[in-house]
């Protein structure tokens, strides 16, 4: 019995960003990037989406003015991950994050 060995490459966060850049991931491509490993994530079904939509007007409502509201956006956590979470609230910003990508590492 012969034993592999598996090598992995971590990406960062702007190596993720060149691929979707390049096209090898496409627009439509359901992947976020959790510690250097690009994910696919699952169909989103009916009731997931549901739900969505429900807390979506739930918190829009009650935060008017006070968040942004921002459904699966991607979320820059650090130099190795960037997932996509169903909701984000926001701190409210004139230019709606538009200038700057959401990025916790600084």
């Amino acid at each position: 019995m012969t034993s592999e060995i598996v090598v992995r490459h971590r990406f960062i966060v702007d190596d993720y960003h060149r691929m979707a850049e390049a096209g090898i991931l496409g627009e439509d491509d359901r992947v976020e990037l959790i510690e250097g490993e690009i994910v696919e994530m699952g169909p989103i079904g009916r009731r997931h989406r549901a739900c969505l939509d429900k807390m979506v007007a739930l918190f829009a409502n009650r935060l008017a003015g006070r968040a942004i509201v921002r459904i699966q956006g991607p979320v820059r956590l650090s130099h190795f991950s960037e997932p996509q979470p169903d909701l984000v609230l926001l701190r409210p910003r004139a230019d709606y994050y538009a200038s700057l990508m959401l990025d916790r590492t600084t």
